[in-house]
């Protein structure tokens, strides 16, 4: 008896969620072209995530593309903890996004799409805002820049020219 060989698939260490499918057409001389459009958000929570987009005539393929463009659209999320370090206004064409840090066992306070987001970054507190469109792709993209926007508590006192509390330097002039 042979003995089968069992396929094994890499092990990807992203998590993916599919945001929004639509259904796009293109009117032409000859009728119209129906096409499907993913917007999906790739995570690891574990500080990394990305909004992708995938546009093909059929679903499946539509969300490969999506998850390809997501990890190369990948961004580092600088957390504090469960929360982020401070608040930020995330910008993307008619799309505001507040994102506001919150205390351990608030949970994200969030629309599906910026929630989504949240969770795949791996946060666990934080408190948004959606100002503006209601577009899932318009707020994902405002989401991920706000999310980008975020400095660490030590990156923002080394740019101000302060000495961070508890470090080896402040213990020094004390």
């Amino acid at each position: 008896m042979i003995p089968t060989r069992q396929r094994r698939r890499p092990v990807d260490e992203f998590e993916n969620e599919i945001i929004d499918i639509r259904r796009v057409s293109k009117v032409t001389k000859g009728g119209r072209n129906l096409k499907f459009r993913v917007t999906i958000v790739v995570g690891d929570r574990k500080g990394h995530v990305g909004v992708g987009l995938g546009n093909t005539t059929e679903i499946p393929l539509a969300i490969q593309q999506a998850v390809r463009d997501a990890k190369k659209n990948m961004i580092t999320v600088n957390m504090d903890g469960g929360t982020i370090p401070h608040e930020v206004i995330g910008k993307f064409k008619a799309g505001n996004v507040l994102l506001k840090p919150a205390h351990p066992g608030t949970g994200i306070i969030a629309g599906v799409t910026v929630g989504a987001i949240c969770r795949l970054a791996g946060l666990k507190d934080v408190l948004t805002k959606s100002l503006g469109t209601t577009n899932p792709l318009t707020l994902s993209k405002a989401a991920i820049q706000g999310l980008g926007q975020l400095r660490s508590r030590e990156e923002v006192e080394r740019l101000l020219g302060r000495v961070a509390v508890g470090t080896e330097e402040s213990k020094d002039e004390a």
